[in-house]
Formats: C-alpha cells, sequence, structure tokens
C-alpha cells in the first residue's frame, strides 16, 4: 500500500480542475526588508508543472 508523502501534500493544492498550485518562497521569515513589489508579487499562488506519473508517486491518492 503506498502512502501520500504529507510533506509534499503540505505544500501544494489540487484545484477543482486539476491543476496544481503551489506557495510562493520567501513569505514566513523577515518580510519587513522585502520591497513592496516583492511582497505583492508573492501574495498569488503559482502554477506548478509536473507530470501526472511524478504526482502519482508522491499523492497516490490524489
Amino acid at each position: 500500500m503506498e502512502k501520500t508523502n504529507k510533506a509534499f501534500a503540505k505544500r501544494i493544492k489540487i484545484t477543482g480542475s486539476g491543476r496544481v498550485l503551489k506557495r510562493n518562497p520567501g513569505q514566513n521569515h523577515f518580510r519587513a526588508r522585502k520591497s513592496r513589489a516583492f511582497k505583492l508579487d508573492t501574495k498569488r499562488s503559482s502554477g506548478f508543472s509536473i507530470s501526472k506519473k511524478e504526482l502519482g508517486k508522491y499523492l497516490p491518492y490524489a
């Protein structure tokens, strides 16, 4: 029986249409010294390209 990779599962979200979204890095620590433009750019989740086969390896039940 395959297990879900929990570390990977916490970092991505699969939408209803099947797209895979990830959170942009650099959002947790030392945000005050980052520029406004950088902070606004990192707010939006970005798409994540991964093959169905590779996704099935990490999330077998998704």
